[in-house]
């Protein structure tokens, strides 16, 4: 394989927003695909139609909240991981993990911490907590790593249209932002803002005050790598069209590729 496309989707529900998946799916082939929000019981995943596609599938649903899943085209993805080490709340599901081409996929969906202050917050910060210490690990063990999701954090004011409304918001706080921080500064590259370092990219609009219309968005959807793969970033970019149809998510699918050939 001379390329590997990696794409994280926070799909908002997988049963009512399956045909808009197998669209995008069809007609932007992906070969890994990381999905948050499946608002699913692991027994109501779409696994025939998922595989009908072309996609191999795993998944860790939980009924009406969060869900998380990972699609690898063609084959099928290998889980290494299913939640976090120490995970604050393991009745939640907001993190799998898999080896697919040699790569190591973690997919998560941080806690969204609103409304803070409060235990919600306080959730999120200590998930987040956790998911530093097991990134650390991935690190040290010297495999190629990507770590994708919804991390529910607008990282600088340049991921945000404009913070006056959001200031209050769990996103935009600056522990949220330190935390963030502090796990880019073990070594791992945020993809979209390398290749992108002064571009306005959202990933995220929510349903309110025609923010997709007038372009008010967010960046909160993140791909991480590993070391050894940003020499082998070649592009990146935010699928913006699946926004833009009826009963859409709220948020855009956002990829990566990386040139293996060497």
């Amino acid at each position: 394989m001379a390329s590997l496309k990696i794409a994280t989707f926070n799909i908002n529900g997988i049963r009512s927003r399956l045909p808009i998946l197998l669209d995008w799916l069809s007609k932007e082939a992906p070969d890994v695909v990381c999905l948050q929000e499946l608002k699913a019981d692991s027994s109501a995943f779409p696994a025939k139609e998922i595989r009908e596609a072309g996609y191999g599938a795993i998944w860790h649903g939980q009924k009406s909240w969060n869900g998380v899943a990972i699609l690898a085209k063609d084959t099928e993805p290998l889980e290494t991981r299913r939640g976090l080490p120490d995970d604050p709340d393991s009745s939640q599901s907001r993190y799998i993990e898999a080896a697919v081409q040699g790569i190591i996929v973690g997919c998560l969906y941080l806690p969204n911490g609103n409304p803070q202050p409060g235990p919600k917050f306080d959730y999120k910060l200590a998930w987040f907590e956790q998911l530093i210490t097991h990134a650390a690990g991935l690190l040290e063990s010297g495999h190629p790593v990507v770590l994708a999701g919804d991390y529910n954090v607008i990282p600088t004011d340049a991921d945000i249209y404009n913070t006056r409304s959001w200031k209050k918001d769990a996103l935009l706080q600056p522990e949220s932002r330190e935390c963030f921080q502090r796990l880019l500064g073990q070594g791992w590259t945020d993809a979209l803002r390398h290749l992108y370092p002064e571009e306005r990219i959202y990933t995220f609009w929510d349903y309110f005050r025609q923010h997709w219309k007038t372009n008010s968005g967010l960046r909160i959807d993140h791909l991480l790598l590993s070391k050894s793969l940003v020499p082998k970033l070649a592009n990146a970019g935010v699928d913006r069209w699946p926004r833009d149809l009826p009963k859409a998510s709220d948020h855009a699918p956002t990829w990566i590729e990386l040139d293996l050939t060497d």
